[in-house]
This record gives structure tokens, C-alpha cells and sequence, in this order.
């Protein structure tokens, strides 16, 4: 999702599945590190290997611009079970994710990552309902 506020704040809004979630993650950073368990859609299975490698090492984080615990803190104030994480996991959101604060960095706009749990664990409407909050509480930063 790219988003653009009335002062032409711009913003990459990504979300993901963690199945083993039980709350949402507003995630503070990406590692250079693509590492999957199953392959892709194109059967690619990297294990350690770096996103960009002219970033160097697996270990090199790009971190989001966004006061990750504002937003988390004004969510929880609206009774919703959130929490703020540095670890994005080594898979596909961890992928995206870094490639998005990559982008985000070059190009001067913002980009945050939010992992949410099944449908099982927070309901799809619950989950609509945080998904506008979030967008509420993004727009009244800038």
C-alpha cells in the first residue's frame, strides 16, 4: 500500500501473516538477511544470504523513520492488543520489508511493516477495524 497524506507525506504501508502471533507487531527494522524455510513462487530457497549485497553483511538492519512507539502506544489506547518488534523474521516479510526501508531511505518517504495473526486468533472485522486506526494514527503524525 502507498500512501500519501495532505502535506505529501508519503508512506509504504505493508502488512504480513505471523500464524503464530497472538498480537499485532508494528515492526521497528529489517535485516539484509533472506533466509526461507520453503521456497517461493519461483522455487527459490535462500538460507543466510544477504537481501542486497552491496549492503554487506546479513547482520546490516535498515530501520523504519516512523516513532514506532507513539503508534504503538496510540493503538493500545484504542484497546488493541499491539506491540513493537525488531524482528520481522528472515522470510518473505523480512524481504519486503527491507527492500520497502531501502527504497524509503533513497527516496525520502516512510515505510512501516505490521505483522498480523490468523483470522482464528483476531477477527477479520477486529483486524479491518485496526488496519483504519492505524491509518487514523499515521495521518495525525504528520
Amino acid at each position: 500500500m502507498f500512501l500519501s497524506c495532505s502535506n505529501h507525506m508519503f508512506l509504504q504501508l505493508h502488512f504480513g501473516v505471523n500464524s503464530g502471533a497472538t498480537r499485532f507487531a508494528i515492526e521497528h527494522q529489517a535485516f539484509n538477511e533472506a533466509t526461507f524455510r520453503c521456497p517461493d513462487e519461483l522455487g527459490w530457497k535462500p538460507q543466510k544470504v544477504p537481501i542486497i549485497p552491496e549492503d554487506g553483511s546479513i547482520s546490516r538492519t535498515r530501520e523504519t523513520s516512523l516513532p514506532i512507539h507513539e503508534i504503538t502506544k496510540s493503538l493500545a489506547k484504542m484497546c488493541y492488543e499491539v506491540m513493537t518488534s525488531d524482528d520481522a523474521g528472515r522470510f518473505v516479510c523480512n524481504y519486503v520489508y527491507y527492500h520497502s526501508l531501502r527504497f524509503a531511505e533513497q527516496h525520502g518517504i516512510k515505510s512501516l511493516f505490521v505483522h498480523v495473526p490468523l483470522f482464528l486468533t483476531i477477527d477479520e472485522e477486529t483486524q479491518m477495524q485496526f488496519a483504519a486506526s492505524l491509518l487514523e494514527v499515521l495521518a495525525s503524525l504528520y
